[in-house]
């Protein structure tokens, strides 16, 4: 059996036409002899009827301080609702066809409502609908519990969802389908320079989605990457080939740059015990970046949705803080980096002859990130492209 995952986004969902378009790639995997298993995410983006973020909103006019627990049972209905639409329409084309939740797919996840981790997927169900010639629809970023709790993946959990499964059937590949032609250079609404990746290492992919490119989820990637399964990000809306990412060495220095403002900088003053600190942020699953310890003081960066769990842990603990919110991180990535000499030179040269300062570096095998004033990042995006020839 030549299974194969096809991934579709809110945008793709998001009225009759896309719709149909979704429905078209279905058709198309059938024909050339796939048996195709579909994860979806929920229809739309944030203002649409049953889009993730509009059903918060809704709830939360009656009650802002809904739990965690209960967040997860609305949020998941959301996917519920694509699964079954995308699943009739396909009936109505002649393709038997079938909507399964994240329980009914088998994922089975820890109790960490709202950004829960999977434990473990049986593919029996799955395996069942596919035998019998169904074409299994699945509602993407949710699972359950073993005490049979609905919960959430967190942010981009439907391209886990499309992983997992893929690397649980041993499927032949997976498409990842979105609104744009697949991986760019740099984000086409600030430089209108950036060009199509037809072919990205998986190491790469990883780091631009860590570092602010929003095309997949890096875990997704990470997953695949394990797998050894190939992956396609693709758009639904033509039938360019995309970007392809598989395992290989790319002799290009620098792939692609992006930035990432969705982040806080904690500078604490009065902090002697570092380990401690770090140590239980890390118990409250806060991940940080750019660490910066000196005696009696640690910086770091965490991302703005992590904010209050950090700030309340330091009221708590008497330590001393001052914020900075305007703050960006900007990284150019190359899996052809390590060891080519020169890359952090063109960097600096390049923002120093626009007055961009920089505030802090680090590097990788494969990415380079600076810190700069967040007013700057659709120049500095700009002037990396250009001068590390991107556009060609």
């Amino acid at each position: 059996m030549k299974i194969i995952i096809q991934k579709f986004g809110g945008t793709s969902l998001q009225d009759d036409a896309s719709r149909l378009m979704v429905i078209g790639k279905i058709k198309n995997a059938i024909e050339i002899g796939y048996n195709p298993v579909i994860v979806v995410s929920a229809l739309g983006r944030k203002g649409d009827p049953y889009a993730t973020d509009t059903l918060l909103e809704n709830a939360k006019k009656y009650h802002i301080d809904i739990s965690e627990r209960d967040k997860d049972m609305l949020l998941a209905c959301g996917e519920v609702i694509s699964a079954v639409i995308i699943s009739q329409m396909l009936i109505a084309e002649g393709i038997k066809s079938i909507a399964l939740n994240g329980s009914q797919a088998g994922i089975i996840t820890d109790n960490s409502f709202g950004n829960a981790c999977v434990k473990k997927v049986y593919p029996n169900n799955i395996l069942k609908y596919l035998d019998e010639g169904k074409v299994p629809v699945i509602a993407g970023f949710q699972g359950i519990t073993e005490d049979l709790q609905i919960t959430t993946l967190g942010r981009g959990g439907s391209d886990t969802t499309a992983a997992i499964i893929g690397a649980t059937l041993n499927a032949e590949r997976i498409e990842i389908y979105s609104d744009v032609n697949g991986l760019m250079t740099a984000d086409p609404r600030i430089e209108e320079n950036a060009v199509l990746i037809e072919k990205a290492s998986y190491s790469e992919l990883v780091e631009l989605a860590y570092k602010g490119a929003k095309v997949i989820h890096p875990s997704a990637v990470e997953i695949a990457q394990d797998a050894k399964i190939p992956l396609s990000l693709r758009s639904t809306f033509n039938n360019y080939k995309g970007t392809d990412v598989v395992e290989f060495k790319s002799n290009r220095p620098v792939t692609g740059v992006t930035g990432n403002s969705d982040i806080i900088q904690f500078v604490l003053l009065n902090n002697e015990d570092h380990s401690k600190t770090l140590q239980d942020l890390a118990d409250f699953e806060v991940s940080l970046d750019m660490i910066d310890i000196s005696p009696g003081k640690l910086s770091f960066l965490v991302s703005l949705r992590r904010k209050k769990i950090v700030e309340d842990y330091l009221l708590q603990n008497d330590i001393n803080y001052v914020i900075n919110e305007n703050l960006c991180k900007i990284s150019v990535v190359g899996s052809g980096m390590s060891g080519v000499p020169g890359v952090m030179a063109k960097i600096s040269s390049a923002l120093q002859s626009n007055k961009i300062d920089i505030y802090k570096s680090m590097d990788s095998h494969t990415a380079i990130s600076c810190l700069i004033e967040q007013r700057y990042e659709k120049e500095a995006i700009k002037v990396l492209h250009k001068k590390f020839n991107l556009e060609s």
